[in-house]
């Protein structure tokens, strides 16, 4: 015979579950700025497209037993524009007249990219609009405060690649359908593709994941996360090693996921040493908006 108080014990259980999957499911839902206002295309002055990006709160990171370095957390990003695309090799070289790269290709993304290279890069699309330079190229700290361009933040990274949702990726869990969003190792054995082949992120991004992996400002720290401050965290004030994310055309489909990380040396140049990610990695560009609707 049951217990007289099972059922009210056993309902009062599952109205706390329904309360904690509740919050959760709130933590995870972008809560930006201003409602209604969502993302939309800009082009600059030098041709590239940008995507303007509406601040808001999100759970970055995930509770993934195997990923030590990325616990969920609550974190706030204020609006940024951000390039629609990897920074291409035909306008790498419009802005700076070289092109370092391997696998060659006008609307490939640019790669064999050092942390200071992509940082320069930044500095002079920003001279070449009249825009304050983010980067001092002595020290290469970042004047964020400045309306030039820069390297996102891991948070800014993520933000932008989630795109408002939650889980592994934009699309979901599912990684069976990783090869109609990115260029990875099971559909790209051969080097990088031409940008903007795959299907966009909810929010009109290309290339998130997979293609080449792209440089954040931060540097990595295994345990940042622990300590990063709530609103706008732009990591470690020194390290090693720089923060690269997304994934790239070689990597496995666990590693191309909103909330993976990977770092790298900021300063080698040849794929055959470093980590695996060297050799294949290049980045887009943020640039910081005074308002939502600049």
């Amino acid at each position: 015979m049951s217990s007289p108080f099972h059922r009210p014990i056993a309902g009062a259980l599952l109205c706390a579950m329904a309360l904690a999957v509740a919050a959760l499911a709130a933590c995870r839902k972008v809560d930006r700025d201003v409602p209604g206002v969502g993302p939309s295309p800009v082009k600059t002055k030098g041709g590239v497209e940008m995507v303007r990006v509406p601040g808001g709160w999100f759970a970055m990171g995930s509770d993934r037993e195997d990923a030590i370095d990325e616990p969920a957390h609550r974190v706030y990003v204020s609006p940024f524009a951000i390039d629609k695309y990897e920074v291409t090799q035909e306008e790498y070289e419009r802005v700076t007249g070289v092109n370092p790269s391997r696998h060659k290709g006008a609307t490939n993304p640019v790669e064999q990219i050092r942390w200071a290279d992509a940082a320069k890069y930044c500095n002079a699309r920003s001279r070449a609009e009249g825009l304050q330079p983010a980067y001092d190229p002595k020290t290469w700290q970042c004047d964020f405060e400045a309306d030039g361009y820069r390297l996102p933040t891991e948070a800014e990274w993520e933000y932008a690649a989630r795109a408002g949702t939650g889980g592994d990726r934009y699309f979901g869990d599912d990684p069976s359908k990783l090869s109609r969003h990115a260029w990875f190792k099971e559909n790209s054995t051969r080097g990088p593709q031409p940008v903007g082949q795959r299907e966009p992120n909810p929010w009109g991004l290309y290339d998130v994941y997979g293609n080449v992996w792209e440089w954040c400002h931060d540097f990595y720290a295994e345990d940042y996360y622990r300590q990063s401050p709530e609103r706008d965290p732009r990591g470690p004030q020194t390290g090693e090693n720089r923060v690269v994310r997304g994934g790239c055309w070689d990597s496995r489909p666990d590693m191309c996921r909103s909330a993976y990380r990977n770092y790298e040396n900021p300063g080698y140049t040849d794929v055959c040493f470093g980590k695996d990610v060297h050799g294949f990695v290049g980045f887009r560009c943020v640039k910081q908006m005074a308002s939502e609707l600049e």
